[in-house]
């Protein structure tokens, strides 16, 4: 990972100098990342698309802004989450969210002593973030799926470390609630 970091703070320095290819580098390595992030987050897989385009080409624009090359991602992610929320503020009224259309296979997965199919299990789950509030889901996803660390995610959504940890845990409690079994619930 030191390597990766080195190589991308190279091209961060080639792209603020003018060269587009190290720039589109940076890109191919960071998109499909960006994009499973926006897409966990706004649920719609055009919106994410968008939104990726967008986050890119604000921190092409910007990229001579960013102070230390060795902080791209959380400075990239911040861009993405502030692409995000604009599009959430400008569609408040809107309440049509498309369904995440997860990978389905043929094996059964056991959890807590049921069989289910992973594409259950996927549906599951991504209903049981649904139900989490905006900052719960963001928090879940930046550390479970995106890997990073508190002081990062503090800085991707500008706020205390201790307030990312609370809406971390909280989301975490809601989710083995939601996502335990039936009978576990007492509902038969």
């Amino acid at each position: 990972m030191i390597f990766r970091a080195v190589e991308d703070a190279d091209l961060i320095r080639q792209a603020t100098r003018g060269n587009v290819e190290s720039f589109n580098l940076l890109v191919s390595r960071w998109e499909k990342r960006v994009y499973n992030y926006l897409l966990r987050i706004t649920a719609n897989r055009e919106d994410a698309l968008d939104l990726t385009q967008d986050a890119f080409l604000k921190a092409y624009q910007n990229l001579r802004k960013l102070d230390d090359p060795g902080r791209f991602a959380p400075w990239l992610y911040r861009i993405a989450h502030n692409e995000a929320y604009s599009m959430f503020r400008k569609r408040k009224p809107e309440t049509d969210v498309d369904e995440i259309e997860p990978e389905s296979t043929e094996n059964k997965i056991t959890v807590g002593g049921s069989s289910v199919f992973p594409i259950e299990l996927s549906l599951a789950v991504a209903s049981a973030l649904g139900r989490l509030s905006a900052e719960q889901r963001e928090a879940v996803v930046l550390k479970i799926y995106q890997g990073f660390k508190f002081e990062e995610m503090a800085e991707i959504l500008s706020c205390p470390v201790s307030t990312i940890k609370s809406r971390l845990y909280t989301a975490l409690e809601l989710l083995k609630i939601e996502l335990a079994p039936m009978k576990a619930r007492g509902v038969s």
